[in-house]
């Protein structure tokens, strides 16, 4: 529950990582401001529509006074996302690589010691004590563009910019040299700034997965999450990782990475005669459709679980992701018959 009321009030929002903070400021200077704190998870967003339009899955509901009214709406199909009351971001979270780069820069450089950096890389930049808004295919992407390999050891990769980056500050070279050397041998660290800001301040929002052609855009941006030709393998958290060449020494023992292939394009026989659909057809059908589902979708929702999950086997092989919309269990039902055996003490099945 939301504890605000007020006739007429305000929204102002600041983002930070992958959290976003909402002030309701009620226009009565008087009464007191409520602030959420929104973590979106795989499927969230705010959607601004008619309010006698509300689409499923709208969970907080901010009315307009306007008639008739709109509503700004939290929609969440999947009920990943959450919010909190109070301002306060989480208290383990690293400055933001978009609007605080400079304090995410210094935060990771300082910290070096840290033995979170004697894990690889792809693991540390999901660690969002130090990365906060990198996700699991801004990784994959930030290390394809660097030829970087996922399981090279992230102190390796990041104490080598200490050096790289006095070169930058050399006081004898000219301001011109000086970004045109960062713009043709950008570090690791500066690419977890500008690669999410070309999905940002893109002309369209790419990553709108209500429109196709939006979506479609944003496909065809990835050039390693998920891309056909591309390998992958789960890492030491079980969450998956895409890369090309080689994994580096540290990928999990009995792993081999799996290359992802091109599935072929079967054009339909228009004079083809329909088959009869059957409850049980209907049912495979419905669990084969759900099987083709993209596995970026089970990628998304590995990103947001910001903790290591605790209990996974090391170096498990490649599975094929579970079914995105999971088929109703059916009840199993007894006969009478095996019941009346059953109070006779004799053996049966269910």
């Amino acid at each position: 529950e939301v504890p605000f009321r007020s006739e007429a009030y305000g929204i102002a929002a600041v983002a930070r990582g992958k959290e976003l903070r909402l002030t309701l400021s009620a226009l009565d200077a008087a009464a007191p401001a409520q602030e959420l704190v929104f973590r979106f998870g795989m499927s969230g967003s705010f959607r601004l529509c008619p309010a006698a339009e509300l689409p499923r899955h709208a969970h907080l509901r901010f009315l307009t006074r306007e008639r008739p009214p709109r509503a700004l709406c939290f929609v969440d199909p999947r009920r990943f996302g959450c919010w909190r009351l109070g301002p306060g971001w989480q208290a383990d979270r690293g400055p933001c690589v978009l609007s605080e780069y400079q304090a995410f820069r210094e935060n990771v450089l300082q910290n070096l010691d840290d033995r979170a950096f004697d894990k690889p890389i792809c693991e540390v930049l999901l660690n969002q004590k130090y990365f906060n808004g990198i996700g699991n295919y801004l990784r994959a992407e930030i290390l394809y563009r660097l030829k970087i390999p996922p399981f090279e050891k992230a102190r390796t990769v990041l104490e080598a910019l200490k050096e790289q980056e006095r070169k930058k500050k050399d006081p004898s070279l000219t301001l011109s040299k000086k970004v045109k050397l960062r713009q043709e041998s950008p570090d690791l660290l500066e690419l977890c700034h500008t690669v999410p800001m070309e999905v940002i301040v893109a002309e369209k929002q790419l990553s709108d997965p209500e429109n196709s052609d939006n979506y479609a855009a944003f496909k065809n941006w990835l050039q390693c999450y998920s891309v056909p030709g591309m390998s992958s393998l789960h890492d030491h958290s079980g969450r998956t990782i895409w890369f090309q060449g080689e994994p580096g020494p540290m990928a999990p023992k009995g792993e081999f990475p799996t290359p992802r292939k091109k599935s072929p394009q079967l054009k339909a026989d228009p004079e083809a005669p329909s088959p009869e659909v059957t409850p049980r057809a209907s049912k495979q059908r419905r669990r084969a459709a759900a099987n083709s589902l993209k596995s970026e979708e089970e990628e998304e929702r590995e990103e947001e679980a910001d903790v290591p999950r605790k209990g996974r086997v090391r170096g498990r092989r490649e599975v094929t992701p579970a079914a995105a919309l999971p088929e109703p269990e059916v009840p199993l039902r007894r006969s009478r018959r095996t019941s009346a055996r059953r109070g006779k003490g004799e053996s049966g099945f269910g």
